[in-house]
């Protein structure tokens, strides 16, 4: 391989990827349908013009079928007062009549056929922009829809899980000990012996209280003197103490 060969393909092959890496297919398509449009005003004058030539074609037809009849006319009309020599050259504009009415009558049959044709095309090319735009919407919608998921696989690229993961933890440490010791000063407080001395003395309190309201239902004679000292228990509601 010459070296020119190498050079030229290596040349091809760094711009053909620069200009690819340029290239906008959002943008690209919408040129694409703008320039469809673009064309359909000349493609209109176009067809326009055909159709014109149709009309002026079919127009010199009619004009020319009857100066043929005219001309017939005059023919039989001189032959009749017997002018033979105005007739002859009656006859002769005839044949040049009758010349250019073929002439033309075959040209304005082409030009029918080169009307509907041009319209033809012309509805073609409106569908296939049609189509064409239908597509390159689509294409369009596809594209803005890759360049999102680009977006969001960029993002979820950059985003490091780890990170924020890290976080989690040593703030759910930072709790767990923080539970834990607030567990264990409640802990701690419930088994203290200045708590232990409060239910002590608690207890000493609802034992005094007893005692006191035992005092009161003897001062009352609800119950009887116990000779022990010790308080008898109350009769059951409803029943009287027998006397021994």
């Amino acid at each position: 391989m010459g070296l020119w060969t190498r050079v030229k393909r290596s040349m091809r092959a760094l711009f053909g990827g620069i200009v690819e890496a340029t290239e906008d297919p959002e943008l690209i398509l919408q040129q694409t349908i703008r320039d469809m449009r673009d064309r359909i005003p000349d493609l209109n004058n176009s067809v326009a013009q055909v159709m014109a030539t149709e009309k002026l074609l079919g127009k010199n037809k009619e004009r020319l079928e009857s100066q043929v009849v005219d001309l017939d006319s005059k023919i039989k009309a001189s032959v009749k007062m017997g002018r033979d020599d105005i007739a002859t050259a009656y006859i002769g504009q005839l044949s040049q009549a009758q010349v250019d009415l073929q002439r033309t009558i075959h040209q304005y049959e082409h030009s029918q056929l080169a009307s509907k044709q041009a319209l033809k095309a012309r509805d073609n090319y409106m569908l296939q922009m049609q189509r064409r735009t239908a597509e390159a919407m689509q294409l369009i919608n596809q594209s803005k829809q890759a360049k999102l998921q680009e977006q969001l696989a960029q993002t979820m690229a950059s985003f490091q899980i780890g990170d924020d993961a890290g976080t989690f933890d040593e703030m759910r440490d930072k709790i767990d000990r923080r539970a834990a010791a607030a567990e264990a000063r409640m802990q701690l407080g419930t088994t203290s012996v200045d708590n232990q001395m409060q239910e002590i003395e608690k207890e000493a309190m609802d034992m005094q209280l007893q005692d006191k309201l035992l005092q009161y239902k003897k001062d009352m004679g609800l119950l009887p003197a116990d000779t022990s000292g010790a308080p008898q228990a109350l009769p059951a509601q409803g029943e009287t103490t027998r006397q021994p």
